[in-house]
C-alpha cells in the first residue's frame, strides 16, 4: 500500500471493477463476498451456454485425463470433426483454428492479401477488430489505435452503411472488404439491407473477397448458426471466436474451396490454436447451439426481451436495436452511471460506445432471469429520466 493504494503487479490497461468474481452458474455469477449477480455480459458475448454448464465441465474434464497439448504438425481427426460440423451447409469449406478473435482476424487479413495479390481492405467506422496490430489497424475506433505510432496503411476505413462512400472507395487495388453484420463494440448497428446487397455485389464485379467478423455475432448470438445468414452477404471468409469456446479460448477462420490453396504450409500457423482441449470445449457447444430448436429458443428470448423493454421504457428515450441476444439501448446520455448503478442491485452490464448499454445474456438464460434483469434496468433508466425532467 502506498498513499492508500494498492501497487498491482499487473498492467493497468483495463478499467476493472472493483468486485471479484469467484464462481458461477448459468445466468448467475457469486463475489468472493457471497454477493449475486445476474451476468448479461457473458464475459462479453462467450459464455454462450452459461458459466460451468454441465456439458462443457464434462468435455474440459474427459479430455484433460487424455491429451492437453499436441503440436498441430500432427493430425488432428477432432479439429477435422469441429470444422466439418463450422462448415456445414455454409459456401465455405475448410477451417483454420487459432486462440482469439484478434487471431482469426489476422488470419483472414493474410489470407485475403495473399489469394489476391493486393494490399488494401476495406473497413468501417466504429468497427472493432482486435487489438493486434493488423486487427487494430483494420478498427475503425480512433480511441483503439491512438499512441501506437504509424500503423499499417492499406486498410480505407469508410463510413458504416453508406453506399457512395463505398462505391468511391473501390479501385483495383482492393482485395476484400472487413465488416461486422452488428457493430458490437460500436454501438450495436446492424448493417442495412440494402448496404448488404450493395457489398455483395461490389465484392462480386470486381473480384473482391468478403469477409465478415463474426467473432462476437457468430454461434448462435444472433438466433442463427452465424449472423449473416440473415442479410444478402455472401461472405468468402468469416472469423468466430468468443461464443465457440463457451468460455475456453478458442478462435477460428472459416474460408471458402477457392482460397484453400493459398494458405499451404508455412503460410500461416500458431502453437496452441485448436489444441485438444480448446477443440473439444468448441465441439461440445457447437453441437448444442446448432440444433434448430436452441436456436428458436435464443429467437423466441430475443423477441421476448425486445417486448418486455419496449413495454417498460419510453421508445422515444430508448431505442432498442440489435439481433438475437446481442441488443442496445441507445439512451440520450452516458450509460456508464447506469452500469454502475445495476452492478450494485445485482445486474453485470457492459456499454457499447458512450451511450448504449449492451444486453449480453447467456444464450441460455430464462424467462425469469430476463424479467428480472429488466426490471433493475427500467428501474434505474426511468428513475434517471424522472430526475431530469
Amino acid at each position: 500500500m502506498r498513499g492508500g493504494f494498492h501497487l498491482s503487479t499487473l498492467f493497468q490497461n483495463y478499467a476493472r471493477r472493483s468486485i471479484h468474481l469467484v464462481k458461477g452458474s448459468g445466468t448467475v455469477v457469486t463475489d468472493d463476498k457471497g454477493q449475486d449477480y445476474l451476468d448479461f455480459t457473458s464475459g462479453i458475448a462467450v459464455v454462450s451456454l452459461g458459466h460451468a454448464h454441465h456439458a462443457l465441465v464434462k468435455a474440459v474434464k474427459q479430455q484433460s485425463e487424455k491429451l492437453w497439448h499436441v503440436s498441430n504438425l500432427f493430425e488432428s481427426p477432432e479439429q477435422e470433426l469441429v470444422a466439418e460440423k463450422l462448415v456445414r451447409d455454409t459456401p465455405f469449406s475448410h477451417a483454420f483454428f487459432c486462440n482469439s478473435g484478434a487471431e482469426a482476424n489476422e488470419a483472414a487479413i493474410k489470407l485475403a492479401r495473399k489469394h489476391t495479390q493486393k494490399n488494401v481492405i476495406i473497413t468501417f467506422e466504429q468497427s472493432f477488430h482486435g487489438r493486434t496490430f493488423g486487427a487494430m489497424s483494420a478498427t475503425g475506433q480512433a480511441k483503439v489505435r491512438e499512441g501506437f505510432g504509424p500503423l499499417l496503411e492499406t486498410f480505407r476505413i469508410i463510413p458504416y452503411n453508406d453506399e457512395e462512400q463505398l462505391e468511391a472507395a473501390i479501385d483495383g487495388d482492393v482485395a476484400a472488404i472487413m465488416l461486422e453484420v452488428i457493430q458490437g463494440e460500436g454501438g450495436v448497428h446492424q448493417v442495412d439491407p440494402g448496404f448488404a446487397q450493395k457489398v455483395t455485389d461490389i465484392c462480386k464485379s470486381n473480384g473482391i473477397l468478403l469477409i465478415v467478423d463474426e467473432v462476437q455475432t457468430g454461434i448462435g448470438r444472433t438466433g442463427t448458426r452465424y449472423a449473416y445468414e440473415q442479410t444478402a452477404l455472401e461472405p468468402d471468409i468469416i472469423t468466430l471466436a468468443k461464443g465457440l469456446g463457451g468460455g475456453f479460448p478458442i478462435g477460428a477462420m472459416l474460408g471458402s474451396k477457392e482460397l484453400f490453396h493459398s494458405f499451404g504450409p508455412g503460410s500461416h500457423g500458431t502453437t496452441f490454436g485448436g489444441n485438444p482441449l480448446a477443440v473439444a470445449v468448441a465441439q461440445t457447444v457447437v453441437d448444442i447451439v446448432f440444433k434448430k430448436k436452441f436456436l428458436e429458443e435464443v429467437e423466441d428470448k430475443s423477441n421476448y426481451l425486445i417486448e418486455k423493454i419496449q413495454t417498460v421504457l419510453p421508445q422515444e428515450q430508448f431505442a432498442v436495436r440489435g439481433a438475437g441476444l446481442l441488443l442496445g439501448i441507445e439512451c440520450d446520455e452516458d450509460v456508464l452511471p447506469f452500469i454502475q448503478q445495476a452492478e450494485k442491485a445485482g445486474l453485470l452490464l457492459v456499454q457499447a460506445g458512450v451511450n448504449v448499454v449492451r444486453l449480453l445474456p447467456p444464450l441460455t438464460v430464462t424467462y425469469e432471469e430476463i424479467d428480472q434483469a429488466v426490471d433493475i434496468l427500467a428501474a434505474i433508466l426511468l428513475k434517471e429520466q424522472i430526475a431530469h425532467s
